[in-house]
């Protein structure tokens, strides 16, 4: 439910994926083939060469260096910001607001209800559902409307069926306190100590 670009991520990682394949797939080759060995030492006794005087042709004026040098560190600084633009949209999603519509019955204006109350709500009253060891909630927008989703972790012999059909209800209830229908991604984990799959219900 969060904003994570799954699609880029998985385009990178398969991108790396085949890279990585390339170059070892590569190594495995010049080791266990002697006609890739000799290539290979043919290519970088003639690309020694070949480098140095590309540099020499791209020295600055005035100056001994080269501008590739320059290039190269300008590419990596670039490098360096998409990385962290990419981490930086990692994750997200969380909103704060559940609920906000007009209401143009009497005086018009706007109804805002925080994502607070529902997660405050929500955890109190799974606590004390003596088959839950741990729950979460949390408000996340989706595609421009509000939604929750709800984590619990079931104790160990608690049928999961039964707790997520007090869940189901609570956040019912819920909705009828509120005046509002909010969809729910209702999220079944299993802890360290309990092993039974984990089941998704969204409503």
């Amino acid at each position: 439910m969060n904003a994570t670009p799954r699609a880029l991520n998985r385009f990178l990682l398969g991108l790396l994926g085949l890279v990585l394949m390339g170059i070892g797939g590569g190594l495995a080759l010049i080791s266990a083939w002697p006609a890739a060995a000799r290539a290979w030492h043919g290519f970088a006794a003639d690309a020694g060469p070949a480098v140095s005087s590309s540099l020499d042709a791209t020295a600055l004026p005035g100056g001994s260096g080269s501008w590739m040098w320059v290039a190269l560190a300008l590419l990596s600084f670039l490098g360096i910001v998409l990385m962290v633009v990419w981490m930086a949209g990692q994750g997200g999603g969380r909103t704060g607001t559940l609920v906000s519509e007009y209401d143009d019955d009497g005086a018009p204006g706007r109804v805002e209800i925080s994502g607070t109350v529902a997660e405050q709500a929500l955890r109190s009253a799974l606590q004390e559902n003596p088959d839950v060891a741990a729950s979460s909630v949390n408000a996340y927008s989706v595609k421009g409307r509000s939604a929750l989703r709800v984590r619990i972790t079931p104790r160990q012999g608690a049928a999961p069926h039964l707790i997520a059909a007090d869940a189901t209800a609570l956040v019912e209830t819920l909705d009828t306190v509120l005046g509002h229908q909010t969809p729910v991604l209702l999220s079944l984990e299993a802890g360290r100590r309990l092993r039974f799959g984990r089941e998704d219900r969204v409503r």
